[in-house]
């Protein structure tokens, strides 16, 4: 896999999420173009985009903001809705990961809950309602 896609409305806000969440900025480019067009089914496509990369480097996130044709809004699905479900994170220390990313309009979807001795883990929504995991690895 090379990367999951996901779209926002607010670049800044997405890139500073993610950051908080120990993702490293790789880069920010426009896309636009017929390959654009032909590649993802739409007419006249012109989006920001910003690659977000872990820190081991193995997994990257694509945010993209479309200015033309406009982002379609949507409610915040909930966690059980079919298709994309999540993006599930390692964290070391789950309380201070959720601590830092509230600042940020992190809201916890259920609680901080500890599977065996093994694995604390949540879900919280993060920005433009995208349903994250965290996981911190105890056992």
């Amino acid at each position: 896999m090379d990367n999951v896609g996901i779209v926002v409305e607010d670049l800044d806000a997405a890139i500073a999420f993610f950051t908080e969440l120990g993702m490293e900025l790789e880069g920010e480019a426009q896309v636009q173009g017929r390959w654009a067009d032909r590649t993802v089914g739409l007419d006249g496509i012109r989006c920001d985009i910003a690659m977000m990369r872990t820190p081991d480097g193995h997994a990257r996130l694509e945010l993209a903001k479309y200015h033309s044709p406009k982002a379609i809004a949507a409610g915040p699905p909930p966690p059980n809705t079919v298709g994309l479900h999540r993006v599930m994170f390692a964290v070391d220390d789950i309380h201070d990961t959720i601590a830092r990313l509230r600042p940020h309009g992190a809201e916890l979807l259920g609680d901080v809950a500890q599977y065996e001795n093994m694995y604390r883990l949540c879900y919280l929504r993060g920005p433009e309602g995208i349903i994250i995991a965290l996981a911190e690895q105890i056992g």
